[in-house]
């Protein structure tokens, strides 16, 4: 399949440039237009009525550093991240407007990112990606149609690279704290023959992490060939990375971040912990990491290939193509003490006359999965009308198994037996239309109709040695429509209306067989005011759920956020947002949403009873999100920037519960950039630096909240017991870089 895919690619890029080779050279303004193209489908313009945030190549390199994508989209509005490790690097997630990264639609260049079965985002498979993107756009709320899994209340697109008219090279390091290092190297060969262009990139980046044993090694690269003309793109992409991450998603409990010494000895009790736990727990910090295991890692592959071919017939039509596969590979490695033989089908043993049915050992639980996407859309434009229709079609098929490595006492078993094994399958087709037509010099209206469906099945044996057979098809129609009112050149105003429709995920229907599809209908007001370097938005909306799919504060056996139905739900808020020149050299850009997040009604059980506790807030949902950067450049070489973000209280449960609130936190970070302009080897020496949480806050931004019923220490009775896990973020750390071009 990869060979083919390989050799096809080139064919094309032959065919094409035989046909084309006496055309004109293209200058750089018409080649970032042509690569826009590739995102078109699933992007807005500046004034349609979707409440949007565009960020740039250049916004994002000033502080990529090492970490993910998540952490520099992290003082957008109404963004709130987090990261297992506490330093960025690694497993890292985002959730904006409250809204989980389940139900969060990622693409890349169009193509669905989201895993097709989990739904989740995983930013750790494609380490320094940021070094790649040219630009993305955060859309807040339904937004606009997009490919893949509905966007449940935002969606991130991302564009790889734009072709580039001249050559140029670039190798960038930087090292911080907790042994962070990332070392880049870039190259384009800029258009040859005024058509063809070979860029790429090869990265590592590795951190200890701020948490006990968090490491992460993470390797990427990144690989396009381009063959572009007056009215022809074709890009053949091949990205991907490797990763080797140790687990850290137990946790650290509460009485160990507060240094609560009964509190954790109560804790070890409570949880049954062995000596060697126990040690380990009383001899950390709030730092502490409950694996112990030397290879308690996760070790995943993954890669992507992708082709795209525009073509534009005349001054109103043109199309565009875009295929897709990716292969994904890989496991988590795990030392289990004790367990059962019945657990792994081992036969029972009699070891020196003793009966032995449990036994140490060391698994690996297995993904391994493939995933095809074909994307074709047509656009129509003239003076008034900007008119696109298409339609997408993903299969994936994805393994799951599982297998013992090593045991104590193996049975009859043979290394790497599979003591369970699966099978997913989800395929899925939508079409869509979206247009945007100007009824006169004030008003525009946007339109948008899409209609998805989603065949999953499942069959085999699941990681819980339970037979797991799903067999699910769902139909979704998603209506869109709204109406931009231009004032003037300074003053626009708009109102949309979206209705988006999504499936469960693997995880929700391994949690709950009766799990339901949720659905939103999503309203935004907005006035967007712009006047010289001068701009202010202000976007109301009002999200309306039924049965939405609300993190319930739990984690599964691999630290994945559990979800459940929540009936009648509601989302409303505003969001500000503005840039603010106080002089040539000093800006600042605020940005703050205030919102209401609530279930209409919670029934819980607890103690063994029914309780109703009315209305409650939504988890992982804070109330105050706000940021703000301070910009100052005194020169053009050199610029310095103060970057501040609070985040309100937020609880990890829909029960509000104590022992599952977060507290809010205010943190502060110092980014520098100076660039040297030299005329020997280089073009240009960038130096850079990021001091993270400067006033050394002790903080915790994410965990995770449980309940079980006990019905053992009072017989005849049942008392709900609770547990929670906090993610502690790392106190002050810094990171230093220096990016040589040529």
């Amino acid at each position: 399949m990869k060979n083919s895919f390989l050799i096809l690619t080139l064919l094309v890029l032959s065919m094409s440039a035989n046909a084309q080779q006496n055309l004109k050279e293209l200058d750089s303004t018409r080649l970032e237009k042509l690569d826009e193209v590739l995102v078109k489908a699933v992007r807005v313009n500046a004034d349609s009525p979707i409440t949007h945030s565009n960020v740039s190549k250049a916004s994002l390199a000033k502080r990529n550093l090492g970490q993910d994508i998540p952490q520099l989209l992290n003082f957008l509005p109404s963004v709130v991240t987090t990261s297992d490790a506490g330093a960025g690097v690694g497993y890292t997630g985002i959730r904006v407007r409250g809204i989980s990264s389940q139900s969060t639609n990622i693409t890349i260049n169009g193509i669905p990112y989201n895993d097709a079965e989990s739904l989740g985002t995983f930013w750790v498979n494609l380490g320094d990606f940021t070094s790649s993107v040219e630009s993305l756009q955060l859309q807040r709320g339904v937004g606009t149609s997009t490919n893949g899994s509905g966007a449940f209340g935002a969606s991130i697109n991302i564009l790889t690279d734009a072709i580039s008219k001249e050559s140029s090279g670039e190798i960038a390091n930087s090292f911080g704290s907790f042994n962070t290092r990332k070392h880049t190297v870039k190259f384009s060969t800029g258009l040859m023959n005024n058509h063809f262009e070979i860029a790429g990139r090869l990265s590592n980046i590795a951190s200890d992490g701020y948490i006990d044993r968090a490491s992460a090694d993470l390797k990427s690269y990144f690989l396009q060939g381009s063959y572009v003309d007056d009215n022809t793109l074709i890009k053949a992409i091949t990205f991907g990375g490797s990763e080797v991450t140790y687990q850290a998603w137990f946790g650290t409990p509460l009485a160990r971040i507060n240094g609560d010494e009964a509190g954790i000895e109560a804790y070890i009790t409570d949880n049954f912990l062995s000596d060697a736990d126990a040690e380990n727990l009383r001899n950390s910090d709030r730092r502490y990491n409950f694996y112990t295991y030397d290879n308690e890692v996760d070790n995943y592959n993954q890669d992507h290939y992708q082709l795209h071919w525009n073509q534009r017939y005349n001054n109103n039509w043109s199309t565009n193509l875009g295929l897709n596969y990716t292969y994904g590979r890989g496991y988590f490695e795990q030392f289990r003490e004790d367990d059962d033989f019945d657990t792994y089908g081992f036969e029972e043993l009699t070891v020196n006359g003793e009966v032995v049915n449990s036994t140490d050992l060391i698994r690996r639980r297995w993904l391994d999965n493939d995933f095809y996407v074909l994307n074709a859309s047509a656009n129509y434009k003239n003076n008034d009308l900007d008119m696109i229709f298409g339609g997408s079609y993903s299969d994936y098929n994805g393994d799951h198994f599982g297998e013992v490595i090593w045991a104590e006492f193996a049975s009859q078993s043979a290394i790497r037996d599979r003591y369970y094994e699966g099978n997913g399958r989800k395929k899925e087709a939508s079409v869509f239309s979206k247009a945007n037509y100007r009824l006169n010099n004030k008003v525009q209206l946007y339109g948008d109709l899409q209609l998805r469906n989603v065949n999953y099945k499942t069959s085999g044996v699941n990681s819980n040695l339970s037979l797991f057979n799903v067999t699910e098809n769902f139909t979704f129609f998603n209506p869109k429509a709204g109406v931009t009112f231009k004032f003037d050149n300074s003053n626009d105003l708009y109102f949309s209306y979206a209705r988006a429709n999504r499936e469960p995920s693997r995880d929700d229907f391994e949690n709950n067989e009766n799990i339901k599809p949720e659905q939103l209908n999503d309203f935004e007001l907005g006035w967007r005011h712009k006047k010289g370097n001068f701009s202010l938005n202000i976007n109301s909306y009002l999200m309306l759920y039924n049965e939405q799919l609300v993190l319930s504060g739990e984690i599964n056996d691999v630290g994945a956020p559990l979800r459940t139905n929540s009936g009648q739900s509601y989302r409303l808020g505003t969001e500000l947002e503005a840039v603010i020149p106080i002089t040539s050299q000093l800006t600042l850009q605020p940005n703050a949403t205030f919102s209401a997040n609530r279930n209409r009604e919670t029934i819980i059980s607890f103690d063994g009873e029914l309780q109703n506790l009315g209305g409650t807030d939504i988890a992982f949902s804070p109330n105050i999100v706000a940021a703000n950067a301070i910009v100052y450049q005194p020169i053009k070489s050199l610029q310095m920037s103060l970057l501040s973000k609070f985040v309100g209280e937020q609880f990890m449960s829909n029960t509000e519960a104590d022992l599952s609130k977060l507290d809010s936190f205010f943190t502060n970070d110092f980014n520098i950039i100076y660039t040297l302009e030299t005329k020997s080897i280089f073009d240009s020496i960038v130096f850079s630096g990021l001091v993270n949480n400067i006033f050394n806050v002790e903080y915790v931004s994410n965990g995770f909240y449980f309940t079980f019923d006990d019905d053992f220490s009072n017989p005849g009775s049942i008392a709900t017991v609770e547990g929670a896990g906090f993610y502690p973020q790392a106190t002050t750390n810094f990171l230093l870089g220096m990016t040589l071009k040529f």
